[in-house]
């Protein structure tokens, strides 16, 4: 049997809300307490009826929670993607991220022979020898892959 999506409104029969409320209770003060076991978290719903009646739940002491959500809250803490401090981080290391990009690229653009003009001989002569030892490996991983599909095309000529 399928149930049906209930409206989210006020019930109007007084019978039925109070069922509703009583069933409804349960299950949230059962998943409170099934949060607190299962994942070991301080947990505390408090609940007052409509005629001001009093349930609660908590996983450890209820004082003890609330003043500890009352400290959470003055300190700011609540979200501490918010504060000052965590922005200036991020901002402090959005710069920094910048400025090794921008160098990056520079260090790219003068490997590919472009905005030599600027550079010193010395710095010139150290282009070189990245470019040698780039050259020189590329070289080496070459001459292995030619050496290694030489291998195979003999292995195949003897197995046939």
């Amino acid at each position: 049997m399928v149930r049906g999506k209930v409206e989210m409104k006020r019930i109007e029969n007084s019978t039925s809300r109070q069922v509703t409320f009583s069933k409804r209770r349960n299950g949230l003060l059962k998943k409170a307490y099934e949060l607190s076991v299962l994942c070991d978290a301080e947990v505390s719903v408090i609940i007052f009826s409509q005629k001001g009646r009093l349930y609660e739940f908590s996983s450890s002491d209820m004082q003890k929670t609330i003043e500890r959500y009352r400290k959470h809250g003055k300190e700011g803490q609540s979200n501490p993607f918010r504060s000052e401090g965590y922005m200036q981080q991020l901002k402090q290391e959005a710069e920094m991220t910048a400025k090794k990009i921008e160098q990056l690229e520079k260090s790219q653009q003068k490997l590919l022979g472009r905005g030599l003009d600027s550079c010193s001989f010395e710095e010139l002569r150290e282009i070189e020898r990245q470019l040698v030892l780039s050259l020189t490996r590329i070289r080496e991983t070459k001459a292995q892959l030619f050496k290694d599909q030489k291998e195979k095309l003999i292995e195949k000529i003897i197995v046939q």
